[in-house]
């Protein structure tokens, strides 16, 4: 999302409401919640109680037969062999397969495997083993099938800036308990450098990302997040990226955070984000052939069929302003082919788009008398309406009417009815379905006190706003109805944080538009298992984190081979002085550097080794007294 766009497009509205507050007699409401930057340090770092495994575990794409188990180990070898195993107990008494991998360089040290043969709606717990240690253990959950899914409960988020604060609506998704999957709707990580988009915690590299490295050193720095570990150990992940997995207002052939004369080539860019997503994130390539297709589709029994969107790099023309001509596409052809014949052959009762990009338009009043309003952000469908209006002519021509829309990127949340011409807000008629879009984990909300009043007084369609809350949502689908509850954290600046149910909004079976609900909805405890104490071996992580023991260690050495630069990744357990060597196999030192007094948290370094002849040397990082080496290949 444009920060320049959106600042431009508010000081209209501001300018406007200004004047309203006169004509109206109407105040703006003025948000004074506490958005003051952490004081308290930075918990991301290595913890000594779950080496080689710092990263934890993670689950995602599951299916009914089969689901993706994901890790990350750090080591001084060129490669290592990885046990897997999966069982139906918290014991691991009772596995139902297991196997071994190999991961190196050339994935990051990722690991990833797509466990198959598993039975539908059903809970299985996994773990990795490298050098005789176990991961964190993890739980993970298969999709329902046939026609007796009576309910399913998904939470929804997006936008989780980690320089902006703390991860709480990660945490408070970690003990819920109550939910089948996360979807995660994009902007997971971002690329920006220190201090450029929020400055409450501190990012590694410090610099803006650009290269393949860059990607995969902030993955990294996310991933040791505790709040970000634990919710991927309870819940298997939907993930889709938006435009900060490469760069802000993201397109096909380009990005409004991309300078070519300064940054390079644009594609080699994009394949260097859309290669570290997958390899750090717990997702299945839907087409192997095709490198950077994201889109794919679950079903959850005769209840939901799920699409992914990528409403960002697959087939998105660049942003250009509040455009209706019919050939401007955001989805791209194959993609917007693939979406019509599924919705076309779907039997199922809700079909539900999980997309980056609000779809319902958003109307600001313009410095004309009589007013006159038009669509105020055209990196949204606002922007490419011709084909938003395609699509819902696609949805009257197969009878679709229980179309939902889920919704990231705009770091606020929303409750909208989509309008077709006609549409009567008070009946809900005219409406082809609903949008509910969720607030960012923890983004910059909208920097303007603007009241949710005056955007509804242009748009009769969006039924909720709240422009200031951080957060997440509950969707709960049933046959009936499906209901969004928005669940509002009440602070990300530290990590002592209250819960509050925003909002409530519904649709009912055929309806096709939003109604408020009474409140939340309340969960079915049977469904879903208490979360047992496991076995001594697991370390289970709430006996991490309390003692909370870190540990120095050498994260990543990038790139290897290397032919000009290699930049290592640290973190230091307590202040200390950092020596870093390379030597060649006949032992002779040919690079040395003593970093004195640095300070604990995590470190990036970067070594020039252009000069080196080719050939295999090995890096020796002395933290304190402890000594790592890798093998390093210069080519």
């Amino acid at each position: 999302m444009s920060k320049t766009l959106l600042s431009t497009c508010l000081l209209a509205m501001l300018a406007y409401t200004a004047n309203a507050q006169n004509i109206a007699n109407n105040r703006i409401g003025i948000n004074t919640a506490n958005n003051s930057p952490a004081t308290s340090a930075d918990r991301a770092g290595a913890r000594a109680l779950i080496a080689p495994f710092y990263h934890g575990v993670a689950s995602g794409d599951p299916l009914a037969d089969r689901v993706i188990l994901w890790t990350r180990v750090t080591t001084d070898s060129a490669n290592v062999q990885v046990k897997w195993r999966i069982a139906t107990d918290t014991t691991m008494l009772n596995p139902i397969d297991s196997g071994v991998v190999m991961t190196d360089a050339a994935v990051d040290f990722t690991v990833k495997v797509d466990v198959t043969g598993l039975q539908a709606n059903t809970f299985y717990y996994y773990e990795f083993e490298a050098y005789d240690v176990y991961s964190l253990r993890g739980r993970t959950k298969t999709l329902p099938v046939g026609a007796a899914v009576d309910s399913i409960r998904l939470a929804v988020v997006s936008c989780s800036n980690f320089a902006e604060g703390f991860f709480n609506g990660y945490n408070h998704l970690a003990t819920r308990n109550d939910i089948d999957a996360v979807l995660h709707l994009g902007d997971y990580i971002y690329e920006y450098g220190d201090g450029e988009f929020g400055a409450a915690r501190g990012l590694l590299p410090t610099t803006e990302i650009l290269s393949l490295s860059d990607y995969r050193t902030r993955h990294s720095h996310y991933k040791l997040d505790e709040d970000l570990i634990r919710v991927h150990q309870q819940y298997p992940f939907i993930t889709v990226w938006d435009d900060h997995e490469t760069a802000n207002d993201a397109w096909f052939g380009g990005a409004d955070n991309h300078d070519a004369t300064t940054e390079g080539d644009w594609f080699t860019r994009k394949s260097a984000g859309v290669r570290s997503y997958y390899e750090w994130m717990p997702i299945r390539r839907p087409d192997p052939l095709d490198t950077n297709r994201i889109y794919r589709k679950f079903q959850f029994g005769n209840l939901i069929d799920l699409y992914m969107l990528d409403t960002r790099l697959q087939g998105r023309e660049e942003q250009n302003g509040i455009d209706t001509s019919s050939s401007r596409t955001l989805l791209g052809s194959n993609q917007f082919d693939w979406l019509s014949n599924s919705l076309r052959t779907s039997p199922r009762r809700w079909q539900i788009l999980g997309q980056q990009v609000m779809i319902a338009p958003v109307l600001i009043p313009q410095p004309t008398f009589p007013i006159t309003t038009a669509p105020f952000l055209g990196d949204q469908w606002d922007g490419y309406s011709a084909e938003r209006q395609k699509l819902y002519d696609t949805l009257a021509t197969y009878g679709i009417d229980n179309f939902v829309v889920l919704t990231g990127d705009i770091h606020t949340a929303w409750g909208n009815d989509l309008p077709q011409p006609g549409y009567n807000p008070t009946s809900g008629a005219g409406s082809v379905g609903v949008e509910f879009v969720t607030s960012s984990v923890t983004s910059l909300n909208f920097p303007f006190p603007v009241s949710p009043t005056i955007i509804r007084q242009f748009n009769n369609h969006n039924k909720y706003v709240d422009l200031t809350s951080h957060g997440y949502l509950i969707l709960d689908v049933n046959q009936q109805r499906v209901q969004s509850d928005w669940f509002n954290l009440s602070t990300i600046s530290n990590q002592n944080y209250t819960v509050s149910v925003g909002a409530s909004w519904l649709c009912r079976n055929g309806e096709g538009y939003l109604r408020q609900a009474t409140g939340a909805v309340a969960v079915n405890t049977a469904r879903y298992p208490i979360l047992a104490p496991l076995s001594p071996r697991q370390r289970m992580t709430v006996s991490v984190f309390e003692n909370e023991e870190m540990q120095s260690v050498l994260l990543g050495a990038y790139p290897n081979p290397a032919t000009h630069q290699l930049t290592l990744q640290y973190t230091l357990h307590k202040l200390g002085d950092v020596q870093v060597q390379l030597a060649d196999l006949a032992g002779r030192v040919v690079f040395t550097d003593v970093v004195a007094d640095q300070s604990a948290g995590i470190h990036r370094q970067s070594i020039d080794v252009s000069a080196l002849p080719a050939g295999n040397y090995v890096l020796l990082v002395r933290m304190g007294s402890k000594l790592q080496q890798r093998i390093i290949t210069k080519l």
